[in-house]
C-alpha cells in the first residue's frame, strides 16, 4: 500500500511582510497559513510530511511540534524552490508519492490535493493549474492534446509569442510525484539567473525529456491556489474567502444581512431560516440552529445555539451552549462551560462562566456568574455576584428552582440556596438557605439626625 507524502516549503521571509513573524504562521480566517495546509493533509490522510523551515525556524517547528508525523527541516540558506524542495525530501520514501506545496497557499483543498496524488501514484507528474481572467505574469500551459489533458510545454510570459499570450491556463507552483524521480531533477537545476536561485518549476523540461507524463490537475478557482506574499495580500484573500463562504450560506438560505461585513474564521453551521446582521465574527466551530438570529457586532467562537433563539447585538459568546429559545443580551458575555437550558434569558452587561442557568431562568441585568449550577424559573436579579474565588482556588454556588435573588446580592461561595428561597436585596449570603426560607445579610439601617437640626 501506497503511503503519501508532503513537503511544504516554508523558509523564506516574506520581506514584503515587513513583520517578525514567519510568514507560514500569519494568520488568515482565523488560522495561520501553515495551519490550513497541514490541517488539509491530516485529512487527505498523508503519513509524512516534511516542513522545510528557515526565517523564524524557531517559530515555524514551535507551531509544528506534536503533529502526527509531520517533521521540519531547517533550510540554513534560502536559495530557491527548487533548493528547498531538494532540503525537503530529506527520508522521504523515494518510491511514494510526494506533493510539493507552497508554504504561502493556505486554501489548498482535500479535493485538489488528493488528486494531485492520486496521479502521482500513477507514476506521473502532477502539476496544479489554474484559469485565471488575467493570466499576465504566469507561465502558460501549451497542451499538444487537448482530449488527454497531456501537456507540451510550460512557456514563461517573457517567451510567449502572441497566440500563447492568450491562454489563460496557468501553472500555479506546486506539484506531485515521486522523490525517486525528483531527486535526480532537482539536481540537474542550475541557478543562472537574475535572482541567483534554484526554481522548482525549471525541472518540467527535464520531465518531458524523460518521457514522462505530465498532468494537469486543475484548481477549482484562484482561491485554493492563491498565494501571500503581503498583508495586503492577506486580508484581500480573506475577504475573497468570506464573500465566497457568505456566498454558499446565501444560495442554502441563510440571512445574511451584508456578506461584506461578515466575518468567517472558522467553520459556520447553519438550519433554517437563520438570520444574521452585519459586523459578527464566527470563530473556530459555531452551530445555529433553525431560527436563531444573530445581532450586529457579535462575536460568536466554539458555540451552540438552539433553535429560534436570539443573541442581540454586541454580545461575546465563546465555549457556550445554548437551548431553545434562549435570549442574550445586548451585550453579554457568555464564556467556557455556559449552557443555557430553553428559555434562558441572559441580559445586558451580564458575564457567566461555568454555569448552567435552568430552564425559564434569566439573569438579565449587570451580574456575574461563575462556577455555578441555577435551576428551573429561577430570577437572578441586577447587580447580583458569585463569589467564586477565595484566592486560592474556585467554589461551586447551587441555586435550586423557583428561587428569587434581590438585586446587587453577593453569594459567597460555596453556598446552596433552596427550591423557593428569597433573598433579600443588598443582602451578602455566606451560608446556605433552606427552601422556601427568606435570606438576609445586610447591616441594619440607621438613619441619624445632622447637628444644629
Amino acid at each position: 500500500m501506497q503511503q503519501t507524502q508532503a513537503i511544504i516549503m516554508a523558509a523564506g521571509k516574506g520581506t514584503r511582510m515587513h513583520s517578525d513573524q514567519a510568514k507560514a504562521l500569519h494568520s488568515i480566517s482565523g488560522k495561520p497559513i501553515l495551519g490550513w495546509q497541514l490541517d488539509c493533509l491530516a485529512a487527505c490522510g498523508v503519513a509524512r510530511t516534511n516542513v522545510v523551515i528557515g526565517y523564524k525556524a524557531e517559530q515555524v517547528s514551535a507551531f509544528a511540534a506534536n503533529r502526527p508525523g509531520v517533521h521540519c527541516v531547517l533550510q540554513s540558506e534560502q536559495l530557491g524552490t527548487g533548493h528547498a524542495t531538494k532540503i525537503g525530501l530529506h527520508e522521504l520514501a523515494p518510491n511514494q508519492p510526494v506533493a510539493v506545496l507552497a508554504g504561502d497557499v493556505p486554501f489548498i483543498s482535500v479535493d485538489l490535493l488528493s488528486r494531485m496524488l492520486a496521479e502521482a501514484k500513477k507514476d506521473k507528474l502532477a502539476i496544479v493549474t489554474c484559469r485565471l481572467t488575467n493570466p499576465k505574469g504566469y507561465g502558460r500551459i501549451v497542451r499538444s492534446d487537448m482530449n488527454h489533458n497531456r501537456v507540451a510545454a510550460i512557456v514563461e510570459e517573457a517567451d510567449a509569442d502572441a497566440a500563447t499570450k492568450t491562454i489563460n491556463e496557468v501553472y500555479c507552483g506546486m506539484l506531485a510525484t515521486t522523490p525517486g524521480r525528483l531527486a535526480p531533477w532537482l539536481e540537474g537545476l542550475n541557478k543562472n539567473n537574475v535572482q541567483g536561485e534554484y526554481y522548482l518549476p525549471e525541472i518540467i523540461p527535464a520531465a518531458l525529456a524523460a518521457g514522462v507524463e505530465l498532468v494537469c490537475v486543475e484548481a477549482a478557482s484562484s482561491l485554493e491556489v492563491a498565494g501571500v506574499n503581503s498583508l495586503a495580500q492577506l486580508v484581500a484573500l480573506e475577504r475573497e474567502r468570506n464573500l465566497a463562504l457568505a456566498a454558499e450560506l446565501l444560495a442554502q438560505g441563510v440571512y445574511i444581512a451584508d456578506p461584506k461585513r461578515l466575518d468567517l474564521r472558522g467553520d459556520l453551521v447553519c438550519g433554517r431560516d437563520v438570520r444574521i446582521d452585519p459586523n459578527v465574527i464566527i470563530h473556530q466551530r459555531v452551530e445555529l440552529a433553525n431560527g436563531v438570529e444573530i445581532g450586529a457586532g457579535c462575536v460568536l467562537e466554539d458555540c451552540v445555539i438552539g433553535a429560534h433563539s436570539r443573541i442581540e447585538p454586541f454580545c461575546h459568546i465563546s465555549g457556550a451552549r445554548l437551548g431553545r429559545n434562549c435570549v442574550v443580551g445586548p451585550y453579554a458575555r457568555l464564556r467556557q462551560d455556559t449552557e443555557l437550558a430553553d428559555g434562558g434569558k441572559v441580559g445586558n452587561f451580564v458575564e457567566t462562566k461555568n454555569i448552567f442557568l435552568g430552564r425559564e431562568s434569566k439573569a438579565n441585568h449587570l451580574s456575574y456568574l461563575g462556577d455555578s449550577q441555577i435551576g428551573a424559573r429561577t430570577n437572578i436579579g441586577a447587580g447580583t455576584i458569585t463569589c467564586n474565588y477565595d484566592g486560592h482556588k474556585k467554589h461551586q454556588t447551587q441555586l435550586g428552582d423557583d428561587v428569587f435573588i434581590g438585586s446587587n446580592s453577593a453569594l459567597v461561595a460555596p453556598v446552596t440556596i433552596g427550591d423557593g428561597a428569597v433573598i433579600g436585596a443588598g443582602s451578602v449570603i455566606t451560608r446556605d438557605v433552606p427552601a422556601r426560607q427568606l435570606g438576609l445579610g445586610r447591616a441594619r439601617q440607621l438613619n441619624k439626625p445632622r447637628k444644629g437640626d
